[in-house]
C-alpha cells in the first residue's frame, strides 16, 4: 500500500462491508463442481454493499471462471424482487443478463439461498488504468442459516484476523509498476475462493459434530 499509494484511487465503493448470499443445490453441487473443476466453474450470488433493507437495490450475479479468466455478469435490482424471483419463480425483467441467470437457475433446479459470506472491504482502481482493480477483503465471515442480508453481516470467521485477501483484477495486462512492487514484495498469485473456504469449513465442523455425537451415543 505505501508502493503503491500514488497509483490507487478509491473506487465508488471504496470502503465497505460486502454482503453475498450464495445459491445452491440441497447438496451444494456449484461448490462443490466449483473445487473440483479444472477449467470451467460459475456461481450465482446476490450481493449488497452494506445491510439492505427490502427496498435497497443489490446485484443478482452470476461468474464464471474458464482457463483462469474470470467472467461476471450482473444485473442491479431491488433486494425484494430478487427474493420474488428465487422464492416464487416472479421474473423482475427480460434483460439479457437476466436471462443468462435465469437460464443457470433452471440449469440447475432453482437453487436456494445456502450461505451468507461477508467481510470487509476496501477497493481502489489503479489510476494510470481504471480497468485495473485492487481489492483489500478481513475480517471474512459465512454462516449457513438465517441466509437473508437484512439479518446483518454476522458469521463465523474463515480467515485469521490479522490476515487480509487481496484482489489483483485485469481485463489485460497488469501495468508494469504494479507488477514490480507485487515482486518486490514477494506477493505471488495463490487459488482463493471465500465460498470455497466457507463450505470446506461448514463441512469439516458438520463432520466433527457428528463424530462427537456418535461417541457420546
Amino acid at each position: 500500500m505505501q508502493r503503491a499509494e500514488k497509483q490507487l484511487t478509491p473506487d465508488k465503493f471504496g470502503k465497505s462491508t460486502v454482503m453475498n448470499i450464495y445459491l445452491d443445490t440441497p447438496s451444494f453441487l456449484l461448490i462443490r463442481n466449483s473445487i473440483d473443476a479444472k477449467g470451467y466453474k460459475e456461481k450465482l450470488r446476490i450481493r449488497s454493499y452494506g445491510v439492505p433493507d427490502d427496498n435497497a437495490r443489490v446485484f443478482f450475479e452470476i461468474k464464471k471462471k474458464h482457463k483462469g479468466i474470470v467472467y461476471k455478469r450482473r444485473i442491479d435490482l431491488p433486494y425484494q424482487k430478487v427474493l420474488d424471483y428465487i422464492y416464487r419463480g416472479e421474473k423482475p425483467c427480460n434483460s439479457q443478463i437476466m436471462q443468462e441467470i435465469d437460464y443457470a437457475m433452471k440449469f440447475y433446479g432453482n437453487p436456494l439461498p445456502r450461505a451468507v459470506v461477508s467481510y470487509e472491504r476496501e477497493a481502489y482502481f489503479w489510476s494510470d488504468d481504471e480497468t485495473v482493480r485492487l481489492t483489500f477483503d478481513k475480517n471474512v465471515r459465512y454462516r449457513t442459516e438465517d441466509n437473508d442480508l437484512i439479518s446483518g453481516s454476522y458469521g463465523t470467521e474463515i480467515i485469521p484476523r490479522n490476515a487480509v485477501l487481496m484482489e489483483v483484477k485485469t481485463a489485460g495486462a497488469m501495468p508494469l509498476m504494479l507488477s514490480s512492487i507485487l515482486n518486490e514484495c514477494n506477493i505471488f498469485p495463490t487459488s482463493f475462493s471465500k465460498y470455497g473456504k466457507a463450505y470446506m469449513h461448514y463441512m469439516t465442523t458438520s463432520q466433527n459434530n457428528q463424530t462427537k455425537k456418535e461417541q457420546l451415543i
